[in-house]
């Protein structure tokens, strides 16, 4: 037998055992679907910047009985974090702060907050990015589920206006602990910095230069309508919908963030990398920075069992997981009945993306093997 022909029974063999990786994936994935009451989803795995599985799933709005597709256009919620991430490493990049230097140079409000454990002007741009600043998780403190709480903020005054009601939970620095308000304050220096609302510097800047057309903030352009999902909520088997085309007000660098899937696939190939753009992508940010942002920083909680799920660390906004000999990095979202996750390893030059507009809601204490998107998530990382 021919070295050659060994070589092509050894390719032909891999792209067998691929194919029949992802057809047990995708009966999985239906099936997990179904028996959850998901309304609609959409997969997507992509290799060497090209997509090797895609599979969209139920509907993007009931009533309308409107199918999802490659240009169903759903709310990113969290993952939002990663592209104000970036635009704090294009900032740095261009002289224009330093990671290290104290938030309150830009933002000297903060320093009504109460801080025990020493000054608010120890609190660094850095421990916004990487959530160890000592702030609370929500954005309000409000969240016990009432009629007249507010969905989020709209205006910046308002957060200003409970500084002097609010403390620093931790020494800053010392530890990882998940901070919605803090990635609202980077938010807010890109615009001082700028001059831009962040919504347009981040159009400006990103969205556009990676050809990302259908994404965009909050309010759905008139154009784009007919490709936005609903969401919805299941519990207890009963199914309600969410509110449609929410304006995530002030929190926007937070969680703002709708596209669709055709656009975020444009966004993994930057992460990954692409020497046919790399020219683009170093525009936008270059390679040796976004690297940066996947060192670890801070290791994350574990639970009680001393299992550290799905993350291990986290670098600048970027969360690690490190298993079984891999190294994925990525982030999630939830928010609004809205369910994603991104992930992705450098090392392998491969993507995944699984997102859902529905949440399902579960008992509190329910463990990870009974919650549909821990376990996708989980066979998920057997693709790589």
């Amino acid at each position: 037998m021919t070295k050659i022909l060994v070589v092509l029974l050894l390719f032909v063999t891999v792209i067998q055992a691929q194919t029949d990786k992802f057809a047990a994936f995708r009966k999985t994935y239906e099936q997990e679907m179904k028996d959850a009451g998901i309304v609609g989803s959409s997969f997507v795995f992509l290799k060497d910047n090209k997509i090797v599985f895609e599979k969209h799933y139920g509907s993007a709005n009931l009533e309308k009985k409107q199918p999802v597709d490659e240009h169903t256009i759903y709310h990113w919620a969290s993952n939002t974090k990663q592209f104000t991430g970036i635009a704090i490493m294009q900032l740095r990049d261009r002289g224009l702060l330093k990671l290290d230097d104290p938030v309150t140079k830009y933002l000297p409000e903060l320093r009504d907050v109460h801080n025990k454990f020493g000054s608010m002007d120890d609190i660094t741009i850095r421990h916004l990015m990487t959530h160890s600043a000592g702030l609370r998780n929500p954005t309000w403190p409000w969240d016990k589920g009432e009629d007249w709480e507010p969905f989020e903020p709209t205006e910046y005054s308002q957060l200003v206006s409970m500084f002097p009601f609010t403390d620093i939970l931790f020494k800053p620095g010392s530890k990882f602990s998940y901070s919605n308000p803090g990635i609202i304050f980077l938010g807010r220096i890109i615009e001082k910095l700028t001059g831009d609302d962040y919504e347009v510097y981040i159009d400006k800047n990103i969205l556009k230069p990676l050809e990302m057309y259908s994404s965009y903030f909050d309010a759905t352009p008139y154009h784009l309508l007919k490709y936005r999902s609903h969401s919805y909520y299941m519990r207890d088997g009963k199914r309600t919908e969410g509110r449609f085309d929410a304006n995530t007000g002030i929190t926007v660098s937070n969680s703002g963030l709708n596209s669709p899937i055709a656009d975020m696939v444009k966004y993994l190939n930057f992460l990954i990398g692409d020497s046919a753009r790399q020219s683009v992508y170093d525009g936008v940010l270059k390679r040796s920075s976004l690297e940066e942002m996947w060192q670890p920083q801070l290791p994350t909680p574990v639970d009680a069992n001393g299992n550290s799920g799905f993350t291990t660390d986290i670098g600048l906004i970027f969360f690690l997981n490190r298993r079984d000999g891999h190294t994925f990095l990525g982030h999630g979202g939830d928010q609004n009945g809205f369910i994603s996750y991104l992930d992705f390893e450098p090392a392998t030059r491969q993507a995944s993306i699984i997102v859902f507009n529905t949440n399902v809601i579960y008992p509190d204490g329910t463990p990870a093997e009974k919650d549909v998107v821990s376990r996708l998530r989980n066979e998920i990382r057997k693709l790589y």
